[in-house]
């Protein structure tokens, strides 16, 4: 297979990226008149099976490569592929400097998806040590608990730049760390009076540590072992304490949510965070599979099963078609931002992004605040206290006693839902 060229670097990117996301199988079919090989040549698929398909088509009914064509057509492994690739395109890395225009870009990339500049700093001392790979790790606080995210950063096979094709969010329902504190596991050393400490910002990476212990051991949480609270002890391979509050995170350790990213364009950390938290974020700028661009929110499946890579999947209310109207909805209420043309612009985009916001409304006759969230699903509003407790959105509204929108036939109800696909 003649794989020399220029764009190696772009398409060893591409297929590494494919097969990080579950599509191992290359199919390249090499054109004399691209002079040299190009991206758009190599497709990846999910299976085998698919990829033949795309072979035997491209090939007509089976015939030989390149019979009927009159140029050859190849499948191969994603990893056998990106081989031959680098040993038909030689290594250009230098491994004692770093590429300052891929730091640039890096540095770019992550500011667009909201990633602290602290992250980046981290990234860059990363790259200075030429590791092949990374993660980050970095803790927010949510509405719910902590989210832990941790980034993965990879250097490409053809040269020295680094690459960021992904990021995991997970939400932590237990009591979020303090500044300082990290979960520590703790067991005997084999140094007599001495203890073995492993200190984690994860808590499912530390609830994993400990459970690999046989022995005796203590999960704790702390700035160090001489000033921490324990949260799970075991003598001799079994638990004989477990904090009551901690138990439920002990016994169902949050799983991530992998987000796929590509140069900076993707989820932004905030709105990954949102989507983990259960609310649903509006996206302007997706593509079907074809190329076309739409805009729908969406809103992870957190009450259905995972997929076999362990993540959720998406639920999708394309807009216009499923005919949730976030101004329209807004109108049916006595919010008071809605005065302000840049109140309510700034209303309007922390709801797309899956924001609880602030609003002000009139409450038994005084002005009080609460949060609020889109639920494009049920073409609504949700509302709450400052507690968190939910508030009835009926009473807020302009016209509480008639709201013909919302008043629709149980028939007519299920018939529009099940055409929505819902």
């Amino acid at each position: 297979m003649l794989l020399e060229t220029r764009y190696a670097e772009t398409i060893a990117h591409i297929v590494e990226n494919a097969r990080d996301a579950g599509l191992p199988h290359v199919v390249v079919e090499l054109l004399p008149s691209a002079m040299c090989l190009q991206p758009y040549q190599v497709n990846s698929f999910a299976s085998i099976d698919e990829a033949l398909d795309d072979l035997d088509a491209k090939m007509g009914c089976r015939e030989l490569p390149g019979s009927s064509l009159g140029h050859p057509i190849y499948y191969q492994h994603a990893d056998d592929f990106l081989e031959a690739l680098r040993q038909a395109n030689p290594l250009t890395k230098n491994n004692n400097s770093m590429n300052l225009n891929n730091l640039e870009n890096l540095k770019n990339e992550m500011k667009s998806l909201g990633f602290s500049k602290e992250l980046q700093e981290k990234m860059e001392e990363n790259m200075k040590n030429n590791l092949p790979e990374f993660i980050l790790k970095d803790q927010v606080a949510g509405q719910k608990g902590q989210i832990d995210l941790n980034l993965y950063f990879k250097q490409s096979g053809q040269s020295a730049n680094y690459y960021l094709n992904k990021y995991d969010v997970a939400l932590n329902e237990a009591r979020p760390l303090e500044a300082g504190q990290k979960y520590l596991v703790i067991s005997p050393s084999e140094t007599p009076g001495k203890n073995n400490v492993w200190k984690r910002e994860n808590v499912a990476e530390a609830i994993e540590v400990f459970k690999k212990h046989t022995g005796n051991a203590e999960l704790a949480v702390g700035k160090d072992a001489a000033h921490k609270t324990r949260l799970v002890s075991m003598e001799a391979g079994k638990i004989n304490y477990m904090d009551k509050e901690f138990g439920r995170t002990f016994r169902n350790p949050p799983l991530p949510q992998t987000i796929w990213v590509e140069r900076g364009k993707g989820f932004t950390a905030s709105q990954s965070i949102n989507l983990i938290e259960g609310r649903a974020v509006y996206r302007e700028d997706m593509l079907t599979q074809g190329g076309h661009p739409y805009k729908a929110w969406m809103k992870l499946d957190l009450d259905g099963p995972r997929d076999r890579y362990m993540n959720f999947n998406m639920n999708q209310y394309h807009d216009p078609s499923y005919g949730f109207n976030l101004k329209e909805v807004l109108d049916k209420f006595n919010i008071k931002e809605l005065d302000d043309p840049k109140e309510r612009a700034k209303l309007e985009a922390q709801l797309k992004n899956g924001d609880r916001p602030f609003i002000t409304v009139d409450k038994n006759g005084e002005q009080v605040k609460l949060q609020v969230e889109a639920v494009p699903r049920y073409s609504q509003l949700n509302m709450f206290a400052l507690s968190g407790k939910p508030e009835k959105r009926e009473q807020f509204l302009k016209e509480p006693s008639i709201n013909k929108e919302v008043i629709k036939s149980k028939g007519k109800e299920v018939s529009a839902s099940q055409g929505l696909g819902v």
